[in-house]
Order: structure tokens, then sequence, then C-alpha cells
């Protein structure tokens, strides 16, 4: 359908054309980083492809606490889709190797916008972003040697395998406090049986209090307690 509101206007009304599917993850996200304002601590995003995530997370930074200069957004992609998939990871037709990816040099264009958003936002000369390349199994670690200072606040893991979010899991279970909040995007998702796989044999499905929001249907929470 195209549209006959001008493009200089089109940017101030996407709400016309927002879906409620689409909408109802920014409430979503808009609720657990209401409970993370008062927790010290980077925000990491694990599998951020296109960056919508992220984006909304930069927003509300902006909005809830638009003076916070600590608290960094990272998000961690490999850009070119699943690296790697094993028998834990299912048999469903989207769990093979390069699915999820993206297009060319994307991830040089996320780094643009964010930058460009950045621009327009409280403390804009502070650069509050990072976006890694890369196969988290080796960029994750890597970036906590390179950063000892590392409190993680908020860890969103939409990376779907079992390998890779077993990995982070065990890599930020030192850097978090009580009160930081873990967020999964395919828990209990029957095509993507890994990462419910890794939440269990990392934290232990008994040893956690699992919220689900009333805005969403997969997507999920913890709160360290």
């Amino acid at each position: 359908m195209h549209s006959p509101i001008p493009p200089q206007e089109l940017i101030r009304n996407l709400g016309l054309y927002l879906l409620p599917m689409e909408l109802k993850r920014f409430l979503f996200f808009t609720e657990i980083y209401q409970q993370l304002i008062h927790v010290p601590g980077v925000i990491m995003e694990f599998g951020c492809r296109w960056g919508q995530n992220l984006a909304t997370l930069q927003s509300l930074r902006a909005i809830l606490e638009p003076y916070h200069h600590r608290r960094r957004i990272i998000g961690f992609d490999t850009f070119s889709g699943f690296p790697h998939t094993s028998e834990n990871d299912g048999d469903a037709d989207v769990v093979t190797s390069g699915a999820y990816n993206v297009t060319e040099n994307y991830a040089q264009h996320l780094n643009d916008v964010m930058s460009l958003r950045e621009s327009q936002s409280p403390l804009s000369d502070v650069r509050k972003f990072e976006i890694i390349q890369g196969d988290v199994c080796q960029t994750v670690p890597r970036y906590l040697a390179e950063h000892p200072e590392t409190i993680v606040a908020l860890a969103y893991f939409d990376l779907d395998l079992y390998r890779p979010t077993a990995e982070c899991l065990q890599q930020i279970r030192e850097r978090l406090t009580k009160g930081s909040i873990i967020g999964f995007d395919e828990l209990n998702h029957s095509e993507f049986p890994g990462e419910t796989r890794a939440v269990q044999e990392i934290l232990g499905l008994s040893n956690i209090r699992l919220r689900r929001s009333i805005w969403s249907a997969d997507e999920c929470y913890l709160v360290v307690e």
C-alpha cells in the first residue's frame, strides 16, 4: 500500500501502520526497562539482527533516564545468520546455518542509524552504544575481558540456539547483581528448544522465577533475586 502521507511527516505517523503485534513489543520492553532504572550496569542484547530492539532500548533510555551516560547498550550478532546448529536445537526448517542473516554491510548501517539517533538525544557527545559483529561464543568473552568493570543490568537473549545461549549465560553470570533482568525471546518455543535447554542447564528452571508480561506471547524474563 502506498501512503499518501508526505515522507517528511510519515515517521511521525507510524502508529497508523503499526500492527498490535509490533506495538506489544515496545510495551514489553517499556515494562522491563522501568524495572531496571535503579540497577547499575549496561544493557546487552545477544542476537540483535536488524536492531529494532536496540533502537527501542535507546529511545527508552532517552525518555526514562536521559542523563545516565553509563547505561551503555551493546548489541551482539554475527549479521550473517546462525553460525552453527546442533542436535539440541531441534529439527525445524528454520534451524539451519545462515538462517536469519541480514543484507550486506548491515552492521555498518545499524551503527550509522544508532549514531544518528544518539546525536538527537541528551548527552549526544558521549557514545553510549556499541555494535559487535561475530560469533558471541568468541566476542562476548573478549568484550568482558576488555571491559572488566562491566555489570550487566539487562541481558536480552534472542540467539534461539543452545550453544551460544548457554555460553553467554555462563559468561555473564558473575556480572549480574540482584535486580538485574534477563530476558528471553524463545523460551518454551517448540521450534527453538535449544534456548530452553540452555536455561535449564545453566540456571536451572526450578531455581528461577520466570515472568511473562501481559504484552508478550513468547517473550519472558526473570529478575535476579
